[in-house]
């Protein structure tokens, strides 16, 4: 079994719940303090043992570039040695993986975007991430979690997490015959359905692991939900010949593409950072016992 070292990570959307400053710069790139959402799912991936990641870019796909290729004036003035901190955060944004980018000139949905990289994955699993969704687990990152499901089964690996009932239509829902610990045997998934139709509270919420064939299924499935392509589809054919498990991962997921989201993402990342933690901590306290 081929080990997973490529990671595709679709970020060509128009970012609507975050206009208007989705006009001019991609949500994905909105900081945690210093540091865009983009990067922390990179690290995530790098972390996981991933060497090679495919940025699948629609508008403003310069700035994703730009960010993640060197800047030969900026270089030159982090030589300095007061800016020594700087210039090693900037090196290791340029040097943790090898980037590339493929340009999703249409909006036709997430099954469109993923297909965009049958060549970059030339026939190797790979991990598939969305830009919405940060993962925070300090002991094994969740992508890691997912990458050794894949190679323990041989199979498509769907990260879920079980959720409200009421919010499983924002998300898709998972249906199973079998588990083995975390591990569910799927045997269906729909995506986004109505609430009267519900069957499972597991969902998928932006992490997967697709076995090569997962192209042969992209080419048999029609528009779906919202007229476009949508990659759950072709999950739920794969389903059909057993060729799919969930994995109920561990971990803390953020819905950065919301905006409340966004917002307990950067001040649950500002608790935890050395610099900034106790006084972030603080400033809660004196804002609450004040208000």
């Amino acid at each position: 079994m081929r080990k997973v070292k490529k990671a595709v990570i679709p970020v060509a959307g128009f970012g609507m719940r975050f206009l208007p400053f989705t006009k001019a710069v991609p949500k994905m790139m909105l900081p945690i303090i210093d540091t865009p959402v983009l990067q922390y799912i990179v690290e995530e991936a790098v972390d996981s043992g991933i060497e090679e990641v495919l940025f699948v870019v629609g508008q403003h796909s310069e700035i994703i570039r730009d960010y993640f290729s060197e800047n030969a004036e900026l270089n030159a003035k982090l030589e300095n040695e007061k800016y020594k901190a700087f210039r090693e955060k900037v090196e290791k944004v340029n040097s943790i993986a090898e980037y590339s980018f493929v340009v999703q000139d249409k909006q036709l949905g997430t099954a469109h975007a993923v297909a965009l990289a049958k060549e970059f994955t030339a026939g190797e699993p790979f991990l598939l991430m969305f830009g919405d969704d940060l993962m925070f687990n300090a002991e094994k990152p969740v992508s890691l979690q997912l990458i050794e499901a894949y190679e323990k089964t041989g199979k498509t690996v769907i990260g879920c997490k079980k959720v409200p009932l009421a919010d499983v239509p924002k998300y898709a829902s998972v249906e199973y015959d079998s588990c083995d610990g975390r591990i569910y045997n799927m045997t269906k998934i729909t995506e986004k359905p109505p609430i009267e139709k519900v069957k499972s509270n597991l969902s998928p919420l932006g992490r997967y692991v697709c076995d090569s064939d997962i192209f042969d299924y992209i080419e048999k499935i029609g528009r779906g939900a919202n007229g476009e392509y949508q990659i759950t589809d072709a999950f739920d054919l794969q389903a059909k010949d057993s060729r799919v498990v969930a994995l109920e991962f561990e971990g803390k997921r953020y819905d950065t593409g919301d905006k409340f989201g966004y917002v307990q993402a950067f001040v649950e990342y500002a608790l935890r950072d050395e610099e900034f933690g106790e006084k972030t901590l603080k400033y809660l306290k004196e804002l609450i016992k004040n208000d």
